[in-house]
């Protein structure tokens, strides 16, 4: 607070050389902590954050479907980060969730509801509980319950849904124990330059009219809420649309791609001198109908040529892998960072100027939908049905964030003889489904698949949260840019009709709940670019959301109760997973866990990058969840003390893991550490934690630590009452430093090692 009033001084004192956008945003700012300290807590509000980042090494990250891009490392960590708002301590409630991962599987929602049914009874259900994604395509992947979504996983990995499941009831928790007397603020703005159709053509497709309607052909607005417990600003909740697909999918560090960096410099900027992931203040930046919008703001141009590519099927030279969009930044990191920061000033600002407050009821309206079978009215009023799903052509092609393979592209929309060959051999498309689908060319019928078990949902959520006049639509998938637009149109003026407010907001959250695709309207569909191919029930999926929706809003306008309709599966059981565990760990001869094998050098500037090398255990051997695998220590003097400055979670660190023999068990960690302008002059060190796996199969924790190191730079080193000392630290997050093996693991490495050691003799001899 007292920052902020500073920030204002210092803004009148220099009103003269700003101009008048900045007096607009002083008075804006000035009015916000105005009402933020004088607004009454009409409502008891909670938030939470927890880890879920999962195995780092060896899993296949879920997005781009690319079989070769596995984890090997971390950039900075996921997380689940909870809200719960309440018109009462114990009166109606909900939840809303924004995680760091790709989609929300269905089998998540099934199971965090479970138990925290066995935590709170009735309290928190499927119905006011809403779990939404990020959309990153840099996490673990194999969490979901259907085939076709972990095929690239090699089937379910069991390792990823544990730590998604286990990181969301977590924060869920924290939220709920944080719950107190508080209010919530809206503010709403446009963010240009940060996002772009990927699918232009197909937008284009949409009646002239409507298109007229928008000034852009993505959404450019923000939406922010603030929540502040007295004085206390304790959440802040931002929608936006933009993939999170900054990161491509030559990556293989776990990134919480650019919304993840927001929420970090968010928190960052509200948790000041804490460490990433620690600090009361929870900040999410939520996905909304980003179907079509894309973070490269460069648009996509041939890699071969520099020319742009074909604009309908996105391809150079009719090959579509080298039809690739990027930007704004020189890489793909650098471009996270830049979409990652945008995002947070303008939401920053939107905070601080926040001083619409929300008054009225909070409440909730939830339905499940077969959305196989869904009787529709169209526009001109005929009536028609929806598909069981089916993948076309163009979905094989991917999309300018990331290219497929093969001679697919986008915008097909007649088959070909040779690819039918091979669909048929998987499963032929009955003449229903294709006439049902048309003019969808079906590359893959998922809908009329059931070995080995349902390859694509039939059974969807659909929810609808309300906190006073904003309401929250929760869409199981991914919705184009036209198409987020109709549902909250429609969402608003059906409200509006029956009793709420002109200022009522009606906000999509993308990927919740359930993940069932993209969702096109029915003009893109025509088109088949590749979000028109993955639209999996049809053409006339869009119509009959905004069908179910308005039947949802109408019940919440007028207070009326809605079946709770078919009960999703529970597929856990039947889940096939492939993924080969970690069998064992084992030092290179003369080396031991955590051994530095090569060193830092023994000074660095800043903006220079330090790099040390350890041999290491499988990061798959414990996910080191809410800890770290690194720390980036500075010593200081006057307290003769290491204090840690930085983790696996900071943006400024990264480390890449290298298998160096799968047969004998040696791999290795390599830690990097960029050092920022605001990095102290002194000593540093750079430690390395993990767990190693024996023969036994029992796991055991070790550590390593560099050289010490001297960073020359304009700042001097100093304490910070905020900032831990290294023993405190380790002892709060559960880190072990040193080998804890026993004596008996001890005598089988070296009998082990003994054994290589003969053979390679052996070998020598021979030859």
């Amino acid at each position: 607070m007292i920052s902020h009033i500073a920030c204002v001084f210092r803004t009148r004192r220099e009103l003269s050389h700003i101009g008048k956008m900045w007096v607009a945003l002083v008075f804006g700012l000035v009015m916000a902590l105005s009402a933020t300290a004088h607004a009454e807590h009409n409502y008891f509000i909670g938030a939470g954050r927890a880890d879920i980042t999962g195995p780092a090494a060896e899993v296949n990250m879920m997005g781009y479907a690319n079989p070769s891009q596995k984890t090997a490392g971390i950039h900075f960590r996921l997380y689940s980060r909870a809200f719960v708002v309440a018109y009462a301590r114990n009166a109606s409630r909900v939840v809303f969730v924004s995680a760091d991962v790709a989609m929300i599987s269905q089998l998540v929602k099934i199971e965090v509801v479970k138990q925290l049914r066995v935590l709170y009874g009735s309290l928190y259900s499927t119905e006011n509980v809403c779990l939404s994604s990020i959309h990153t395509h840099s996490g673990p992947a194999g969490f979901l319950q259907y085939l076709l979504y972990d095929i690239t996983s090699l089937g379910f990995v069991e390792e990823s849904f544990q730590a998604i499941v286990a990181g969301i009831v977590e924060s869920i928790k924290r939220a709920h124990d944080s719950l107190r007397p508080g209010s919530v603020f809206l503010n709403e703005g446009e963010l240009l330059d940060t996002n772009i159709n990927r699918s232009p053509t197909a937008y284009e497709n949409n009646p002239a009219v409507e298109r007229e309607s928008y000034q852009h052909n993505v959404d450019k607005e923000m939406v922010v809420l603030k929540l502040v417990a007295g004085t206390q600003p304790i959440g802040m909740i931002s929608w936006f649309a933009v993939h999170c697909t900054s990161m491509n999918n030559t990556n293989t560090m776990i990134s919480g791609d650019n919304k993840g960096y927001a929420s970090y410099l968010f928190e960052k900027e509200m948790n000041s001198g804490r460490l990433p992931g620690e600090g009361d203040f929870v900040a999410a930046f939520a996905q909304a109908n980003e179907g079509d919008v894309s973070p490269n703001t460069r648009g996509p141009h041939c890699l071969d040529t520099g020319l742009p590519c074909d604009a309908n099927s996105s391809t150079c030279n009719g090959k579509s892998e080298l039809c690739v969009a990027s930007g704004p930044g020189v890489d793909m990191v650098d471009s996270t960072r830049i979409i990652g920061e945008r995002q947070y000033v303008k939401a920053l600002a939107l905070y601080n100027t926040a001083v619409r407050q929300l008054t009225g009821p909070v409440d909730f309206r939830h339905q499940s939908v077969d959305m196989t079978d869904v009787r529709v009215i169209t526009p001109d009023g005929a009536t028609a049905k929806t598909c069981l799903p089916a993948m076309g052509y163009s979905f094989a092609a991917g999309t300018t964030d990331g290219p497929g393979a093969f001679d697919f592209s986008q915008g097909t929309t007649e088959s070909n003889p040779m690819w039918n060959l091979i669909r048929n051999f998987i499963k032929k498309p009955s003449v229903e489904q294709q006439r049902c689908q048309q003019p969808k060319p079906i590359l893959l019928d998922t809908g009329e698949i059931s070995f080995p078990y349902a390859w694509q949902p039939s059974i969807v959520e659909l929810q609808l949260l309300r906190v006073g006049d904003l309401v929250i639509a929760a869409v199981p998938g991914e919705f184009s840019t036209m198409s987020g637009r109709r549902v909250m149109s429609n969402i608003t003026a059906t409200l509006r009709q029956h009793g709420f407010t002109n200022a009522t907001k009606t906000v999509v959250a993308g990927l919740s709940n359930t993940y069932s695709s993209y969702i096109t309207t029915f003009e893109e569909y025509q088109v088949q670019r590749y979000e028109g191919a993955s639209t999996i029930y049809g053409p006339h999926t869009l119509q009959a959301y905004v069908q179910h929706f308005h039947q949802l809003a109408l019940a919440l306008a007028t207070n009326a109760s809605v079946e709770p309709g078919p009960a999703p599966p529970d597929l856990h059981s039947k889940q096939l997973s492939f993924l080969t565990p970690v069998i064992y760990d084992n030092p290179p001869l003369g080396k031991s866990f955590g051994q530095v094998i090569a060193d830092a050098s023994p000074v660095y500037y800043v903006n220079s990058t330090v790099t040390v090398t350890y041999v290491s255990g499988h990061p798959r051997n414990n996910f080191m969840t809410g800890a770290t695998f690194l720390t980036v220590e500075r010593w200081l003097p006057e307290q003769s003390s290491w204090v840690v400055d930085y983790t696996d979670a900071s943006w400024e660190t990264r480390f890449e893991w290298t298998r160096t023999s799968s047969i004998l068990g040696h791999s290795t960690i390599t830690v990097f550490w960029t050092i920022p302008p605001s990095a102290p002059s002194g000593g540093y060190r750079i430690k390395h934690f993990g767990f190693r796996k024996s023969l036994s199969g029992k796991t055991y924790p070790y550590s390593g630590a560099s050289s010490k190191f001297v960073v020359k730079a304009d700042i001097s080193s100093h304490g910070n009452a905020q900032t831990p000392t290294a023993d405190e630290y380790y002892a709060r997050v559960g880190l072990t430093t040193g080998d804890q093996a026993d004596s008996s693991e001890r005598r089988r490495l070296i009998l082990l090692n003994r054994t290589i050691l003969k053979n390679k003799l052996r070998k020598r001899k021979r030859l």
